[in-house]
């Protein structure tokens, strides 16, 4: 089967693999039907993933259908249509217990697929731990509805849930690419007041306000967003900044943009370390929230999806055969064509 392999910094190649087999009793293997590219595929090109295991296939946004199970799976079942988690979890540790299923402390626990075991960008992948990392799609759902579900919509649920929004607040969001994008549809979930998109392209900007997800858009490179934020609340700053962008200077726009006793919640991977200049910062009892996604409620997202309050499937704006995915990483990392997301079809 072909897939896209990591080779080393800088370089991924389009190969001839073995189809997986079936390792343990909790395994499943998955027959892809669509999958994507993802910004953390470009982290682990780069260098920037230093879990990421030389050799590996990459990709873990995917959806497929279940071709063969373990003995001790129980919640899918041959021929159902499912979509993937990005993270295997085990469900009994600590944390998962918990919902902290990020953390999980098995071996092939937390962010495995694509980085620290083969994933989907191919034809068939094995999902460890198959109870936790398969969810059922809905048969009113199609797959490119369900793509995003269990990376993209499940980060930006979860940076939602865990942030105190009202009905009151006004959030800004540093970047409107595909994650902002996710995170902006899932706080419309919880009807806050007032969202404004910032980015450097003006063609995210204008798909963020086409498409609803943003109220009020602003270019991040003009002076004036801080001062047009403030002219917004009465002086104050954002109540809640969700910081997706993960650019050099993001994480300083972050908390400068949010108001004093306000909320920054960091979603973005950096690829270099950033600064907290606490003295500068005191006195504006700021709380910041941070962590990688921990995507376990895919069920409800899928329900949010077949009642029509999330929908993703505009984020697709281009679609390639895997044959030629390599044309599909290049458009992705170069932002060529007004690109938003790619679905590649096996």
């Amino acid at each position: 089967m072909k897939a896209v392999v990591y080779k080393k910094e800088g370089i991924f190649t389009l190969e001839e693999r073995e189809k997986p087999k079936l390792q343990e009793a909790t395994d499943a293997i998955v027959k892809i039907t669509l999958a994507s590219i993802c910004s953390s595929d470009i982290h682990i090109k780069k260098g920037a993933v230093p879990k990421a295991v030389p050799g590996i296939i990459v990709g873990h946004e995917m959806v497929g259908i279940v071709e063969s199970i373990g003995e001790k799976v129980t919640s899918v079942q041959p021929g159902e249509r499912v979509a993937v988690n990005v993270e295997t979890f085990c469900g009994e540790c600590f944390f998962c217990k918990r919902g902290f299923v990020n953390n999980c402390t098995d071996e092939q626990g937390g962010w495995a697929l694509g980085c620290r075991i083969d994933g989907g960008q191919t034809e068939y992948v094995r999902v460890p731990f198959a109870d936790q990392g398969l969810t059922k799609i809905p048969d009113t759902v199609t797959d490119r509805q369900a793509l995003f579900t269990g990376d993209l919509l499940s980060t930006g649920y979860w940076a939602a849930q865990m942030t105190p929004v009202t009905s009151q607040d006004t959030i800004a969001v540093i970047g409107a690419g595909p994650t902002g994008l996710c995170v902006m549809m899932c706080l419309r979930l919880y009807h806050p007041a007032r969202i404004i998109a910032i980015d450097k392209d003006k063609t995210r900007l204008e798909f963020a306000k086409k498409h609803g997800y943003a109220d009020l858009v602003l270019d991040a490179k003009s002076k004036e967003t801080e001062t047009v934020i403030k002219s917004l609340t009465e002086n104050r700053g954002a109540d809640i900044v969700m910081e997706v962008a993960g650019g050099t200077d993001t994480f300083e726009m972050a908390w400068k943009l949010a108001r004093p006793s306000g909320t920054v919640c960091v979603i973005a991977m950096y690829e270099e370390n950033q600064i907290l200049p606490l003295p500068q910062m005191y006195g504006k009892n700021l709380t910041f929230i941070t962590g990688g996604v921990d995507a376990c409620k895919c069920d409800e997202i899928l329900n949010d999806i077949e009642k029509g309050d999330l929908n993703p499937e505009p984020l697709i704006t281009h679609e390639y055969p895997l044959e030629k995915i390599m044309e599909a990483y290049e458009l992705f990392e170069k932002k060529q064509d007004g690109v938003i997301k790619v679905a590649i079809r096996p």
